[in-house]
């Protein structure tokens, strides 16, 4: 029997292959059909969130918890002991004096009182700065207030130290340029310059600048709350040593 078809153009051979992929394109379709999904946006209301108003937080008003005060503890009892006593025993009365004095009776002499001396505060020595009354170097009596008078006292004392004070001999030590030399003393109740000290770049000019403080001439003293105490006093002496 003579074939009338080509096997090449045979398509029933390739059937099962078709099937497939049919099957595997309609899986697909189904698949995108059920999962596309559509919305009304009509039916969509937009929501607005309005911060322009401050929130107004309402806070309960409560009334506070009036706890009552514990009460009292209960008043103690002290039992009463009565004790029987027969009519026959003796009791002993205390006899009450009468504290009033007769006009017979003799008045004792009151001893003196001896008041008892008050010592007073003794004041220590006053700085010249805070001092009240300045001691007065003599030629500052004219002066009218007690400013007037440190001014006066601190010129007097600066220039007696410049006409003193032996500088000759400090170039001899081997002294150069400007020396200091800082004293410390005291002015006395009775006005007299008293405990001076002094620290200079050298001994000698410790004893020169001590030599000359001592010989100050006596003051009338400087008081305090109206008594005469000592006065602390500070000098600075400052002089140039020129050399050739």
């Amino acid at each position: 029997m003579e074939i009338k078809k080509n096997p090449n153009y045979d398509l029933g051979k390739k059937s099962i292959l078709f099937f497939q992929i049919g099957m595997i394109v309609m899986l697909l379709i189904t698949w995108q059909v059920l999962e596309w999904k559509s919305v009304d946006r009509s039916s969509l209301e937009t929501d607005w969130v309005d911060v322009s108003k401050t929130l107004e937080e309402i806070i309960p008003i409560t009334d506070p918890i009036n706890t009552p005060p514990p009460p009292p503890p209960p008043p103690t009892i002290v039992p009463v002991v009565i004790v029987a006593v027969e009519d026959e025993s003796e009791i002993e009365e205390s006899v009450i004096e009468s504290t009033e004095t007769s006009q017979n009776a003799e008045i004792l002499d009151v001893e003196d009182i001896i008041e008892e001396e008050v010592e007073e505060e003794e004041i220590v020595n006053v700085p010249f700065a805070v001092i009240e009354n300045v001691p007065v170097y003599p030629g500052c009596e004219s002066a009218s207030d007690n400013e007037a008078r440190k001014q006066c006292m601190s010129q007097k004392i600066e220039d007696f130290v410049k006409n003193s004070f032996n500088t000759n001999f400090a170039s001899e030590l081997g002294l150069e340029g400007r020396q200091r030399i800082y004293v410390k003393f005291q002015i006395n109740k009775n006005g007299n310059v008293v405990d001076v000290h002094a620290r200079a770049p050298h001994p000698k000019l410790e004893e020169e600048a001590v030599r000359v403080v001592k010989s100050l001439p006596k003051m009338t003293p400087g008081m305090q709350r109206g008594v005469p105490v000592g006065v602390l006093y500070a000098l600075p002496i400052v002089f140039n040593v020129e050399t050739n």
